[in-house]
């Protein structure tokens, strides 16, 4: 399997991220780790999670996503043999986002903590706080990076301003650059990245990691009506999709899913790496066959009529 770079850094990927928020969600313990098992055994290293995940769900508080990866990294000892990727940033019960250095600097503690390691490879700036300047963000990685804690940094949710601001700075001050952007992107939501930070990303060389790469699941094709919304945890986010654009899309996936003998989703992710910047789509599966699916995406190969289709029908 042909491995893609983040950015500038020495990792090297599989081009596909599964997506750790749905552990402690809608998926158990158990079930998480033979869907980890299954991912690793065919071929792919890429795992992402938050600090945050999955707080949302009635009685977690946060973290539960990093604890199940910590025990099952421990129980099958192969630490060395994925790239963990997490985030800091986000409301964790204090109320409010926060890219200070002093609650990097304890953040970071806890998830080396509940993963059971002593490094995470990529950690990533989850939400942005604008009042917190770039700097101090920054400075604060560039300690941990300093102290062997993490390996490279990355950014989720930055404005294109403050991304700029952040790339200059580490060049100015000789701080660790985000070697990684995680923007929200997929066929059906493209304009955000396309027409504000695709550019800098190019120019940068920053890899691009998707999330909601599949919408939440409407990208499968199993939400095609209002009756859809209950087949999922998730369904209440799928409205919004039920439009005109939403079923024009579908009806191009489904014609090149048949010419394929594939699924949608598949043909979704395919066409997400053939876009510029995009190391790995993140995507998440609750099940061995859906898991399948999201591989058959990587191994796809969509012919330049098939992608001028899709990119048509999501403009």
């Amino acid at each position: 399997m042909e491995k893609r770079q983040i950015g500038r850094s020495a990792l090297r990927v599989s081009p596909l991220a599964f997506g750790g928020n749905v552990f402690g969600w809608t998926v158990d313990e158990k079930t998480a780790f033979e869907l980890l098992d299954a991912f690793v055994e065919a071929g792919f290293d890429l795992i992402d999670t938050a600090n945050s995940y999955s707080r949302w769900v009635p009685g977690n508080k946060g973290g539960e996503s990093e604890t199940v990866i910590g025990k099952w990294m421990k129980k099958s000892g192969n630490r060395s043999r994925v790239i963990i990727a997490t985030k800091v940033g986000s409301d964790i019960g204090q109320g409010h986002r926060n890219v200070s250095k002093q609650h990097i600097l304890t953040a970071v503690e806890d998830s080396l903590r509940r993963l059971q390691t002593d490094y995470i490879d990529l950690y990533q700036t989850h939400w942005d706080v604008e009042t917190t300047p770039v700097e101090e963000t920054l400075e604060a990685y560039a300690q941990l990076v300093k102290e062997g804690k993490v390996r490279w940094i990355g950014a989720s949710n930055l404005s294109p301003e403050r991304l700029r601001a952040s790339m200059e700075a580490s060049r100015k001050n000789g701080f660790p650059r985000y070697e990684s952007l995680q923007p929200h992107y997929n066929l059906y939501e493209r304009e955000a990245f396309e027409q504000s930070l695709q550019k800098i990303c190019a120019e940068e060389r920053l890899g691009v990691i998707t999330y909601y790469s599949l919408a939440s699941g409407f990208l499968t094709g199993k939400y095609r009506s209002e009756a859809d919304l209950t087949k999922s945890a998730r369904g209440n986010g799928i409205r919004k999709y039920l439009n005109e654009k939403g079923f024009r899309i579908l009806a191009a996936l489904n014609e090149i899913a048949k010419e394929h003998r594939t699924s949608p989703a598949s043909v979704a992710l395919a066409w997400l790496l053939t876009r510029p910047c995009v190391v790995a789509p993140i995507a998440s599966a609750t099940n061995l066959t859906q898991l399948e699916e999201l591989i058959k995406g990587v191994e796809l190969k969509l012919t330049e009529e098939a992608v001028r289709l899709l990119t048509a029908a999501s403009s």
